[in-house]
């Protein structure tokens, strides 16, 4: 194993905060506390501790931060163009003993001395862009759907001459239906404020359809944008919804080590629960359950109308697996697939030999 004190003097492990960052200086040879700083998380305050780290910190240095895609995202983009190492520290790092924001930034620091495969902080530009659209989408789709179940409800409940116009209609009709409805002055109280209510339910259900109708086409323009976009859409049963979701939980080159790591990334790779002479796996409910779905989506799509899918899903059938086995193994080679698919489209371009001048 390759310890990281080979390559660096110092390590600066960062615990950062959402108004505060405190940073410490870590020896890799004595694994001594050199320096620590407390800084506001603002530009100024990101350009104070870069100077203060080539300060404490002369020569090789690395660091090391928890939340490079949350707290840490401005310090971490300062880092990357000022040609700073920087690593990422996910989880783990607490233990049970004393707890405070300096000590933890000392933890960050011996917690990347120890490891041996260290992830490189998550990508922005066009990665955050594709996870921006995609929890808006996501939290459209949410507010919808709870809007749709709102005016089924309604419906239910409404006076007579009201849910006779509206119920059995699809949810279009209904929609058109509600904007055509009218209050005169010799209806009830209760028909007056269904009426209203209707209408104000109905009208927050076409401005999140609307919406989704936005984000959809920037998401495509997005995903095609990416030198992986065309490589995942062209595969089946992916769509830009679900390559966008792979490309961010991939994020970029050297996040994921390897194929397997990212099906662990994704809890599509069992876990082993072997004891004594019984050998056994569970299932991994772990992982990012958002690439988890992504897959399974994919999965689904193909066994249902992929002949090679089908095929496979026949023999294993015959072998004596379920269906909810089957899946869990599909799920597991799509996740193979897919992540070298994008290791192969994102694959830098290789150095094209130096012509040299022929001799005179």
């Amino acid at each position: 194993m390759v310890m990281l004190a080979e390559h660096y003097d110092y390590v600066i492990g960062g615990d950062p905060d959402r108004d505060s960052v405190d940073l410490a200086v870590v020896d890799t040879t004595t694994g001594g506390v050199r320096a620590h700083l407390a800084d506001q998380a603002d530009g100024p305050g990101y350009a104070r501790m870069l100077t203060w780290a080539r300060q404490q910190a002369p020569g090789r240095r690395m660091w090391a931060l928890e939340g490079t895609g949350s707290f840490a995202s401005g310090l971490v983009t300062t880092l990357a163009e000022a040609g700073e190492d920087v690593v990422e520290i996910t989880g783990g790092k607490r233990g049970r003993g004393a707890k405070s924001d300096r000590l933890d930034a000392v933890q960050a620091a011996r917690t990347a001395l120890s490891r041996e495969q260290q992830a490189t902080p998550r990508a922005r530009g066009l990665r955050e862009a594709l996870r921006m659209v995609l929890v808006t989408r996501q939290a459209v789709l949410v507010s919808r759907t709870k809007a749709i179940n709102e005016l089924k409800s309604l419906i239910v409940v409404a006076p007579e001459q009201l849910r006779a116009r509206l119920r059995g209609c699809p949810l279009a009709k209904q929609l058109d239906r509600i904007e055509e409805l009218t209050n005169s002055t010799d209806v009830s109280v209760e028909h007056r404020v269904s009426v209203l209510t209707l209408r104000s339910i109905a009208a927050r259900i076409r401005f999140l359809v609307t919406q989704t109708a936005e984000l959809d086409p920037e998401l495509l323009r997005l995903v095609k944008a990416h030198p992986a976009g065309p490589a995942l859409l062209a595969e089946p049963g992916v769509g830009p919804v679900v390559a966008a979701q792979l490309l961010v939980s991939w994020s970029h080159r050297g996040r994921v080590r390897s194929e397997a790591a990212f099906a662990a990334l994704a809890g599509a790779a069992p876990l082993e629960a072997s004891s004594g002479q019984k050998v056994r796996h569970r299932l991994n409910r772990g992982g990012d359950r958002n690439l988890n779905r992504a897959l399974h989506t994919v999965a689904i799509t193909r066994m249902r109308c992929h002949p090679e899918t089908r095929e496979y899903e026949a023999r294993r059938t015959a072998q004596g697996k379920t269906h909810r086995d089957i899946r869990r193994s599909l799920k597991r080679a799509l996740a193979r697939r897919l992540y070298r698919r994008i290791q192969t489209a994102t694959r830098p371009a290789a150095t094209q030999p130096v012509q040299l001048p022929s001799a005179a």
